[in-house]
């Protein structure tokens, strides 16, 4: 089972990873700070300092339609937001 999901690639989280060395992942909803910590370390090669996560809450979506109003939601998931040791970075764009 991947604990990793994606990293989440936006311009707020690409600002971090420049400043504060902070990068964002869309994990697997049971795992641990420590299960996180592990599989960024080995994925990336990078020492990791602290691990922050939460669960994003899901979100209501309506769209209006010929035959009404129709209502759902976007599944909740959870983030965790990572902080690299000084002088290394994440770089996502070199697999690609």
């Amino acid at each position: 089972m991947a604990i990793i999901i994606k990293p989440i690639v936006t311009e707020k989280m690409t600002e971090l990873g420049e400043k504060l060395n902070r990068y964002g992942f869309q994990v697997e909803r049971t795992a641990n700070k420590v299960e996180i910590k592990k599989a960024v370390e080995e994925m990336y090669n990078v020492t990791v300092t602290d691990v922050n996560t939460l669960i994003v809450a899901p979100r209501l979506m309506q769209r209006y339609t010929k035959s009404g109003v129709i209502s759902g939601k976007k599944a909740a998931y959870k983030k965790a937001i990572v902080t690299v040791a000084e002088g290394e970075s994440i770089d996502f764009y070199s697999n690609i």
